[in-house]
């Protein structure tokens, strides 16, 4: 009999005979098992050390193979304990759970922060993988501040011939980055002027931080500037979070002519403006304006890059460009967050973002989030005639869907999850009280279809 393919039906039987057995019961021999079981002694030593390994048996020398002894069931830990001990964590919420924790199955998926990732450049990632791995450094100590030739890129691309790499310090990600700069820059209870909405990952980062929120309005051509010198003047904090192209939720582009009066407020106060630009590889029609930061000589523009969103979820690599002082303080407490950021994703960042495929890959997904977008609008505009959009971005990710009055973000949300459709509800930008009941809706992980369907769904739920 050949011991390969019976093998799997003989651990089965050795299984139910270990199980039949009372704990501490001693095993037949080895050959008395070879002979019950048709196999070969190594077969049979082969199978007895899987269970071994498995916990089930256990070897005594010089007596025998044994069943395992049965543990004692022990009562429930009380953990309760740690209630105490852990105290209270303000911005540790569940807001940032829907942006990165899986899908459950069979769902359509409108929360999360990262494009599908279908629109990922598989081939493109591979290839700078296999090169990267393969280089020396790839495995090295860099300088802290990372590897120059990606800095050289990122400096370029925010204020061609007005930065170099000097002026840019690698980090974890485009959240890492966040809390870096309200950490380092900030004492716990310093204030924080946000837009009202914005980021969540911001809002939560910035509370983790001990930081006190102070939020500014804004309408479809960004934050208002008048509003933003008020906040400066009437709280006197040091610095303003801003995401001037496609701010996430609602999609605004901070107007070209608001961009003086912006810089000016800040100069005024003596301030930074942390600017993120999170979305500047996803303008969906013409080329929104050019950062804030390729205005500004005097170094009020602390500006952030990701490449995690154009890229892959899992690349966690972004880059703070600064002038002066601030970039050394911003290294140092790098530095003594995690030290460095992996050389060979800094490296695989870098490959892909020079690729010759890369500007075909771009506009592949661009066309795509275009389709999808306006294949929400017009789902939307059908069969939620009581909701309305007041914005529709040239670019990014999300529709910032208004609710009906009296409708209630949080329970639409919850009933649309119950059916199978994961929405944002909109209560989690807002730094205080929201002024209406919103919900985000990403279009950047769904194909067409797809997004149709969830539209119905909550069309149900909404009426």
């Amino acid at each position: 009999m050949n011991d390969d393919s019976t093998g799997v039906t003989a651990q089965a039987s050795l299984e139910t005979l270990i199980r039949d057995l009372p704990p501490d019961s001693k095993l037949p021999s080895y050959r008395q098992l070879q002979q019950r079981y048709q196999l070969g002694p190594a077969t049979v030593q082969r199978l007895l050390a899987e269970l071994a390994r498995r916990g089930l048996l256990v070897t005594r020398p010089g007596s025998g193979t044994f069943t395992a002894p049965r543990r004692a069931a022990r009562p429930a830990a009380d953990l309760s304990w740690q209630t105490l001990a852990l105290g209270s964590r303000a911005g540790l919420g569940p807001d940032l759970d829907r942006l990165v924790d899986p899908l459950p199955p069979d769902t359509i998926g409108m929360a999360s922060g990262f494009p599908d990732e279908r629109l990922q450049p598989l081939g493109l990632l591979a290839a700078a993988a296999v090169r990267s791995a393969r280089r020396p450094h790839g495995w090295s100590r860099l300088p802290s501040q990372g590897l120059p030739e990606l800095r050289s890129f990122l400096a370029a691309e925010a204020a061609p011939g007005q930065l170099t790499d000097q002026n840019v310090v690698i980090a974890s990600g485009g959240q890492a980055a966040l809390s870096a700069v309200f950490r380092h820059l900030c004492a716990p209870g310093d204030p924080l002027i946000v837009e009202s909405p914005t980021y969540v990952g911001a809002l939560a980062a910035a509370r983790a931080a001990g930081l006190v929120l102070v939020p500014v309005p804004g309408d479809a051509q960004g934050v208002l500037p008048d509003a933003l010198a008020d906040a400066f003047a009437r709280t006197g904090s040091r610095l303003a979070y801003l995401q001037p192209r496609y701010a996430n939720p609602h999609g605004s582009v901070l107007a070209p002519d608001r961009h003086e009066a912006v810089l000016i407020a800040a100069a005024r106060a003596g301030a930074f403006l942390l600017e993120d630009d999170w979305m500047r590889d996803f303008d969906l029609g013409a080329p929104s304006p050019p950062p804030l930061i390729s205005d500004d000589p005097d170094g009020h523009v602390i500006y952030l890059r990701s490449v995690s969103k154009p890229i892959a979820a899992g690349l966690r690599v972004s880059g703070l460009a600064a002038r002066g002082p601030v970039l050394a303080r911003l290294r140092r407490g790098r530095i003594s967050d995690d030290l460095f950021v992996a050389p060979i994703l800094q490296q695989i960042a870098l490959d892909v973002l020079t690729a010759p495929g890369w500007p075909r890959h771009l506009a592949t997904v661009r066309r795509q989030l275009r389709e999808r977008r306006d294949a929400l609008v017009r789902a939307i505009s059908e069969l939620l005639p009581g909701c309305q959009l007041e914005l529709i971005p040239a670019g990014g990710m999300h529709l910032w869907l208004r609710l009906p009055e009296g409708a209630s973000d949080l329970d639409v949300s919850e009933a649309a999850a119950a059916r199978g459709v994961i929405v944002n509800p909109g209560r989690s930008s807002f730094p205080s009280e929201p002024s209406a009941a919103y919900l985000r809706l990403s279009y950047a992980g769904e194909e067409p279809a797809a997004l149709v369907s969830a539209v119905r769904i909550l069309a149900g739920i909404i009426g």
